[in-house]
């Protein structure tokens, strides 16, 4: 009884403080894509995106309202999109996109990781032919035709539809996001998480012991605050 109360507690402790750390950074999505195209999410795709997001990690209303509210204040904090390349231990490639009030705290942030985590920054720009901008969707698995929903989307802008034992994914080139998000919606398909997303070109294997150095360095760039997101080039 004692040890199924402590697991319970343990759990329950894990569950909170991923919380604390994922609801600030979705409370930040929501408030740049407001700031960027308009509070009212029927004519702002990027901001129906973050808040589909939101509602899919189970951030609450409040706290959503809140960081559109943030947006359109006086006083909002001028938060830019950042990003950063470099390299992981066993040349794995890494960009890390940041949203900051402080980019001269996030950078520094960022550079410290990498360097004390077998890594290193490269001038930005070196991994543009390494990897691809897409818009990417994950959503609920879908029990219909796959195929007849992969032809309603390509004139939206689907590059690729694949569907795994979790979720069904869609992608299209970035420039295709709002289309795509819009026709995603007239399909009732339910929206887990959207967004641009680096997709490698040739992703490489690793194996299990490589593996363990890099996501050392990996797990140490999610925790920071100013951190969106991490890519790389692992297969």
């Amino acid at each position: 009884m004692g040890r199924a109360f402590e697991y319970r507690r343990a759990s329950k402790e894990a569950r909170w403080d991923k919380m604390s750390k994922l609801f600030p950074k979705l409370a930040k999505a929501i408030q740049v894509a407001a700031k960027e195209g308009g509070i009212d999410p029927d004519m702002n795709p990027k901001l129906r995106s973050a808040i589909a997001t939101a509602k899919a990690n189970n951030m609450p209303k409040d706290n959503i309202d809140a960081a559109i509210k943030r947006a359109s204040g006086k006083d909002s904090a001028d938060i830019k999109n950042i990003h950063y390349e470099g390299k992981a231990p066993h040349g794995a490639l890494v960009i890390v996109e940041c949203m900051s009030d402080n980019p001269t705290r996030t950078v520094a942030n960022v550079k410290a990781i990498f360097s004390k985590n077998g890594g290193e920054i490269l001038q930005n720009g070196s991994l543009g032919f390494m990897f691809s901008r897409k818009a990417v969707f994950h959503l609920e698995k879908f029990s219909g035709d796959l195929e007849e929903l992969e032809l309603d989307l390509i004139d939206s802008g689907l590059e690729e539809l694949e569907q795994n034992d979790e979720e069904l994914v869609i992608s299209g080139d970035y420039t295709s996001f709002g289309e795509l998000s819009t026709a995603i919606e007239a399909k009732g398909l339910t929206l887990k998480k959207a967004g641009l997303e680096y997709i490698p070109n040739n992703p490489i294997a690793f194996s299990e012991e490589q593996l363990l150095d890099i996501e050392k360095l990996l797990d140490k760039l999610d925790d920071d605050d100013d951190v969106q997101a991490v890519y790389t080039n692992i297969e």
